[in-house]
Order: C-alpha cells, then structure tokens, then sequence
C-alpha cells in the first residue's frame, strides 16, 4: 500500500518534494502572521474603542464581570465594552483563518503547478538523454544532445554524454576495420595455400611440388606469425593482469643483441644508448614492444643505413630512429593504426603485417604511457615511447 502512494516518475518525486516544501513554508507563514495577529490584539482593540463605548477609563478584558467598587453604571460600560473587544477580537481572527485557508489552498494549487513546470524544466536534459540513447545503434552512434544552455550540472552530464558517444563512435570504426581489415590479411594466406594446392594436384612434378610445399610453409609461418600479432594486440588492448618491476635497459640490451646478426645481414648499423630506467609493466608484453620497434625500423631501411635506440631516465622515454624511405608527416599517425602501412602489401617474404606500430601503441597505453612519432628529414621515422 505504501509504494502504490510513492510517485512513479523523477518528475512527479520532485513535484511532491517542491510542491511540499511550498505549502509548508505557506502554512509556517500563515501560523506566524496568526500569532503575530492575535498577540495583543485585545489591549489594541479596547485601546481604539475607549471613549466610544460608555464607561470611562479601560479595564482588563480577561475578566468578564466588572469589580464590585465600581458604581452600576461604570460597571456596566465596562462590561460592554469588555463584550465588544471580545467579539471584535473573535470575529477579526476567524476572518483572518478564513481568508487565510482560501488564499493557502490557492497557494497549494498554484505550488503544485509550478513545481511540475520546474520539475519538468530540471528534468528535460536527462529526458534528451534517454532519448538520444533509446536511438542509438551502430549505424547512428554521429548523433549527439548538443544540449544549449547555461553552464550547469546538467550541461556537464550532456557535454560528458556527448563525449562518451564520440569514444564509443571512435572505438566502433576502429573495431569494423580492424575486423575487416583482419578478414583481408587471413583471407589473403588461406587463397594462396588453396592456389597452391590445386596447382600441385594439376602438376605432380617433383620440383613443382617441392616449391609448393616451401610456399606453403612459408604462408604458414606469415598467417602463425599474424595470428600471433592479433592475440598480442587483443591481450594488450584488455591491459595488464598483472605488474613487477622490468629494469627496461637490459630488456633493450637483450632484444638488440638478438637483433644484430639480421641487422649485419641487411648492413645496418644498430647502436644503443641506454640508461637504467626501471619500469613497473609486463615483461613479456615489453619485450614484445622493444621487438616491435627494432623489426620495424630493420625492416623499413636500406643497406648502409642505421638504427639508433636511446633509453632516457629523466624524461622515461624510449626513443628509436632509424633511416629509410621518406615519409609524408600527415601519415605518420596513421601508421599506429592496425594493418595500415606507407605502401601497398605485396605479400613479399618477410614484409610485416602491418601491426608493428599498433602492437608498440597498444603496450604502451596498457601501461599507462604513449607512443608518438615523427619523420625524419632524410627518412626514416623517430618513435618515442614514453612511460609514466
């Protein structure tokens, strides 16, 4: 029974608080001016009556029967008199409940409506919400409140609505493109192997087989190296499930020196510059992150070139530069997104799939920190990893 007497809605809750507190303070005020009325209104009714009622001089109105030292006649005006500022006293108060009780259920009428019209009011940027949330879908996460008005609670709410929806509109394409993107890459290996096959049924030669079977494995180990890059980059983007203390220079030290032998091969020169800088994070995925940034740079060079890593303490960045083809500074940023790369995949042996620079993105704000980079004049690229 007494939550079917609670109002349903936030508006009708608020009416009833609003509408409350107004009709309290109206009876609080028409106590205070009943009180203020009849305080004294006796002495000042009896001192405007004195000489237009028969009897002289005033007299007490809380008794009602004259004094016997009085003379008849006095004692009579005075008792008329004592009658009049009675009924006067009486008469005057009931008219003042009277006018007061229809004025305050005036005031109870009006209260209640203009609380719903406040209620109402307060409300209508939390109803734009609802709304615009009721409709959103994947197809229409552009929409937005752009709720106009004065800077307030409510403003926030939308303004931090409308950011939200532009994080989520942002996450949602990446995700549709890395999802599409992926298909393509995976699709690319499973057409090659079914092209090989289907050619080695055609022609059973020896030496055609044994180079579909060389191309074969070698598909296999560019779709298990993918595969791999694709958890990575999951398990990074989910953050950390747990952090120890990584002294990242012999990380840096341990992943250059397992580069060094490819890296005489192409005629790179790789040099480091490093400082102790400790780091709380996931040694594994750090490594992953340090591998990343030197196969890259190995990768996307030229024979006489180089390859510079520097482990600052003091600013706690990691900075790798290496040489190599120009690159336009409007497309760098799009080279930390999956799959993106400077030019065309050719499915070349040995050539990336693209998620080098994603992976090094993606670790790095897992723990806290962020990668930026920037064209070198003469070519290359300068990564920065920096961790808090």
């Amino acid at each position: 029974m007494i939550r079917r007497l609670v109002p349903a809605t936030e508006r009708a809750r608020l009416t009833a608080l609003y509408g409350g507190l107004l009709l309290l303070a109206g009876c609080v005020l028409v106590g205070v001016i009943y009180a203020c009325v009849q305080y004294g209104l006796d002495n000042r009714i009896g001192s405007a009556v004195t000489g237009v009622v028969p009897g002289g001089q005033a007299m007490p109105h809380s008794s009602a029967t004259p004094p016997r030292d009085l003379v008849p006649s006095e004692r009579a005006g005075k008792y008329a008199r004592t009658q009049v500022v009675q009924v006067v006293a009486a008469t005057t108060l009931n008219r003042l409940l009277t006018v007061s009780g229809i004025a305050l259920a005036v005031f109870a009428v009006l209260s209640v409506v203009l609380a719903w019209w406040m209620a109402g009011r307060v409300l209508r940027p939390v109803g734009l919400i609802t709304a615009t949330a009721r409709k959103l879908s994947g197809e229409n996460l552009h929409q937005r409140i752009d709720l106009k008005g004065p800077p307030g609670e409510l403003k926030q709410l939308a303004d931090t609505f409308d950011q939200m929806l532009g994080r989520i509109e942002q996450l949602v394409g990446a995700q549709r493109r890395f999802a599409a993107n992926a298909a393509h890459e995976l699709r690319t290996p499973l057409a090659v192997q079914r092209a090989a096959a289907e050619i080695g049924l055609v022609d059973p030669d020896p030496e055609r087989i044994r180079w579909i079977r060389d191309e074969l494995l070698q598909v296999a180990d560019s779709s298990e190296h993918l595969i791999e890059s694709l958890l990575l980059l999951a398990a990074s983007d989910q953050g950390l499930e747990r952090r120890e203390p990584v002294a990242l220079d012999a990380s840096v030290a341990a992943v250059a020196g397992e580069h060094h032998e490819e890296a005489g091969e192409r005629g790179i020169a790789l040099t480091t510059a490093l400082e102790p800088l400790p780091v709380e994070g996931d040694p594994v995925l750090l490594t992953h992150l340090i591998r990343n940034l030197i196969g890259n740079a190995l990768r996307y060079n030229h024979r006489g070139g180089s390859v510079h890593l520097t482990l600052v303490a003091a600013d706690r960045t990691l900075r790798i530069t290496n040489t190599g083809p120009l690159v336009p500074q409007d497309a760098v940023a799009d080279l930390f997104e999956p799959f993106r790369r400077l030019n065309e995949r050719r499915h070349a042996p040995g050539e990336g799939a693209g998620l080098g620079l994603a992976l090094v993105a993606s670790i790095a704000r897992a723990h806290g920190g962020g990668a930026t980079a920037a064209a070198n004049p003469d070519g290359g690229l300068t990564v920065t990893v920096r961790f808090p």
